[in-house]
């Protein structure tokens, strides 16, 4: 690290001296939502992290995780510890990467640019907004159901006011899918400060009003008889342990995204105790405890609407609609609708609106790059990412979870074992400074992360070749744990056997 063109604080937190900071302002790689935050500037506390991942986790997707589990022959019991036991592990990786945003005031694709180069950060960072643009567009489409189930309650006849359906959904459905993805984009031009001040209601509100529809149904159902007879389709350890470990990989997944960029958010901590701490607290408690309440008010709707098709009882917005009180169905969707307002800015806006940036420091604003967000996540057709719950858990997390995951063993070895938390702040910003490697791309951590991929993604890129290899099919089920592990080893391995000269530490 240049102690020179550096402050480092009693606490350990990093920040660049004024005139390092104007230096680097005209560099390419540079631009105001890019640049290291200020010490000064670190506000977000305990509470701001707790918050934003209880408001996070409080969003409609981890309501439906357990059905997909529970569809895969599961029963409650067994479904809650597999979500627990995966978020405790994803855990990890997020604190991990949490450090290097506290300690410098970087986000995530300037973070990696110190394994990746200042150029090969794009692999890494592209890789995370396009799964990011996916789940902004599965969390914008949920935002449209709960909008339009509200409209269906207080307009006569909404459902049919524009005509007939358009490619399967009435076009009110379409039009209340717009609407919400809109009320998205104007607070992504509002800024950060605004989603801090959302996060903060939004948490609380949602769990009041998730605990109260929960004591309603248990009330209405005369108590969770049928949710603890439910038994398990499986009979052994032998039997279960395949759904297990796919299903875990699929926990895992779901905040896979989370451990790569929680910089985003952790370079505004007022102190690596504080981020820490939140995030414990608040992580897997919440994840499990909202699934939980998913779990019971299912439970209770079977015995409550008999007549609802299974598919439909583990949906809050079908569950819901069978009300016929108008203010209810009101106050549940527009608790829905902050649910998901909430989790799909900070989790799938803030970090592909980075990652644009990213590329392209001097044309792509934040701004800019969460409207970038928002068309690719519409292009991606997130209605048909939710048309299948065991598909959605088994295809779509298991499935980026291996590429994720190698992207963090990459940015973990790199941090923690090859330069021991030390960074020079301000070549993170130069194109010709510590990180250039050759061109701007480290090509060992480019190796390690396809060799992560190619291996955690060998089981469906052999059944695309024809081939059913049982050792391929057996490593994508452990999809995240594999890609995590080869290329954070062979990483480490290209490291030592082939340092670049311009890679050193401080």
């Amino acid at each position: 690290m240049k102690n020179a063109e550096t402050i480092q604080y009693p606490d350990g937190r990093v920040e660049l001296k004024p005139e390092a900071f104007q230096e680097i302002t005209q560099s390419p790689l540079f631009n105001r939502d890019l640049a290291p935050v200020k010490v000064s500037e670190r506000n977000w506390t305990t509470y701001n992290y707790a918050a934003l991942w209880i408001s996070m986790a409080h969003c409609i997707p981890t309501y439906m995780l357990s059905s997909g589990l529970i569809s895969a022959g599961m029963n409650w019991w067994q479904a809650l510890i597999t979500i627990l036991l995966g978020n405790t592990i994803v855990l990890i990786p997020i604190l991990l990467n949490s450090h290097p945003g506290t300690k410098y005031g970087i986000p995530f694709p300037v973070f990696a640019r110190a394994s990746y180069g200042t150029y090969g950060s794009n692999l890494p960072a592209l890789m995370r907004a396009i799964v990011a643009c996916g789940w902004f567009g599965i969390q914008a489409w949920i935002g449209g159901e709960a909008l339009n189930t509200l409209f269906a309650a207080i307009i006569p006849g909404w459902n049919n006011l524009l005509g007939g359906p358009i490619g399967g959904h009435p076009p009110t459905e379409w039009l209340s899918f717009l609407l919400f993805w809109g009320l998205n984009i104007f607070i992504i031009y509002r800024g950060m400060d605004l989603l801090r001040k959302v996060e903060n209601w939004a948490a609380p509100f949602v769990l009041v009003m998730t605990t109260l529809l929960l004591g309603w149904a248990i009330w209405k159902a005369h108590g969770l008889g049928y949710l603890l007879s439910q038994q398990s389709k499986f009979h052994s350890l032998g039997e279960f342990w395949p759904t297990f470990i796919i299903s875990l990989t699929g926990m895992i997944g779901f905040w896979a995204t989370l451990s790569l960029n929680m910089p985003d958010f952790t370079r505004f901590g007022h102190s690596q105790r504080e981020q820490a701490v939140g995030q414990i607290v608040a992580l897997p408690t919440t994840m499990t405890v909202f699934a939980a309440m998913g779990v019971m008010i299912t439970s209770a709707a079977v015995i409550i609407y008999p007549q609802m098709p299974p598919g439909d009882l583990w949906n809050p917005m079908k569950l819901v609609g069978q009300f016929h009180q108008v203010v209810v169905v009101a106050i549940s969707m527009f608790t829905v609708v902050v649910a998901t307002l909430a989790v799909n800015i900070a989790a799938n806006v803030v970090s592909p609106a980075n990652d644009f940036a990213n590329a392209f420091p001097k044309l792509i604003s934040f701004r800019t790059g969460g409207l970038i967000t928002g068309i690719i996540g519409i292009l991606m057709q997130p209605w048909r990412l939710l048309a299948d719950p065991s598909g959605y858990i088994f295809d779509w997390l298991v499935g980026y979870s291996g590429g994720l995951g190698s992207i963090a063993g990459v940015l973990i070895a790199d941090y923690w074992l090859v330069r021991r938390k030390n960074l020079a702040l301000g070549d993170l910003y130069r194109a010709r400074g510590n990180y250039k490697y050759f061109g701007g791309w480290n090509v060992r951590a480019v190796a390690a992360t396809l060799l992560g991929c190619a291996l955690a993604w060998s089981g469906p890129i052999s059944h695309k070749l024809g081939m059913s290899i049982w050792l391929f099919d057996r490593l994508y089920s452990y999809a995240w744990f594999v890609g995590f592990g080869v290329a954070a080893v062979v990483y480490l391995i290209l490291m030592r056997i082939a340092p670049p000269k311009a890679a050193s530490s401080s």
